[in-house]
């Protein structure tokens, strides 16, 4: 099987390319030659590409930044992926689009299934949203893949702020009334590439999942056990999110419910503490 990989740098591009074997071929897009400001050149990628199926790892995910550059990350979040979309119904390729739990609006405690009501809280989730519903019209084979608390050894992701602040620090203020599923790179991946297997033999899989690590906890939680597992002996205040203001709002329930990924895609949800020892045995 061929994959073709829009992304190269990113942390589930990375993991993805990662993946590649004697039964499985990876072609990452890097930005130079599909710049996601400009929807044509993705197209043009795909109509002219021999993979089995494509996956989309490129998204515009700076949370706060996003306030004030809604149109570039709509752009990168929505314009692009509908095209590539297109260009993958046109050629009967499954796409493999990965979204977030930011469509959401965070209310209540209970994890959201693939078609709860979205209701997102700023620009950022407005422009996923947006991406989610251009793949849908394409009218291809599709999955769109809904994540949260996206971490790897690569990248700027929590664990790797949390790692570099506990060396520094003896004490950090974390944020304690925000839950969801951390969620490893390289999972995000291995469930990617599963997708695209399984829609190039059951295109009536086609639809919208969830996938998160479990168990779901809070920020100031998962800090704690980064600290435990990296033998960083920083304490951890917990903090309610007022406290701690920004741009964009977050959703504080940020539980997915993940039951269809496995139900369909035979993917349950991965153990992300497994995860963040394999990642912390990465660091250098």
């Amino acid at each position: 099987m061929k994959l073709l990989v829009f992304g190269e740098t990113g942390q589930v591009a990375r993991e993805i390319a990662a993946l590649a074997g004697e039964d499985l071929t990876i072609e990452t897009v890097p930005r130079s030659r599909a710049d996601f400001a400009e929807p044509d050149a993705a197209s043009q990628v795909v109509a002219q590409c021999d993979a089995d199926a494509v996956i989309n790892a490129v998204a515009y995910t700076a949370v706060d930044k996003a306030e004030e550059e809604e149109a570039l990350a709509r752009q990168i979040n929505a314009v692009t992926p509908g095209a590539i979309a297109r260009a993958c119904a046109g050629k009967g390729l499954p796409f493999v689009h990965i979204s977030t739990d930011y469509v959401f609006n965070g209310s209540g405690t209970t994890p959201r299934s693939p078609d709860a009501a979205v209701a997102p809280l700023g620009a950022y989730g407005r422009t996923k949203l947006a991406g989610e519903e251009a793949v849908r019209a394409a009218g291809g084979v599709y999955v769109i893949l809904r994540t949260s608390w996206v971490f790897s050894a690569h990248g700027a992701n929590f664990v790797k702020t949390m790692l570099r602040l506990g060396a520094e620090r003896e004490r950090l203020t974390i944020v304690d009334d925000q839950r969801g599923g951390p969620t490893a790179a390289a999972d995000i991946a291995g469930a990617c590439v599963a997708m695209a297997r399984a829609l190039t033999q059951a295109p009536e899989k086609s639809g919208t999942y969830h996938y998160s690590g479990a168990p779901d906890v809070s920020w100031a939680e998962f800090a704690r056990e980064i600290f435990a597992r990296a033998k960083l002996p920083c304490e951890v205040a917990p903090i309610p999110s007022s406290d701690y203001p920004t741009p964009a709002a977050r959703p504080l329930n940020s539980r997915l419910d993940c039951r269809a990924s496995e139900a369909t895609f035979g993917l349950p949800r991965p153990d992300w503490r497994v995860a963040l020892d394999r990642v912390l045995s990465q660091q250098t």
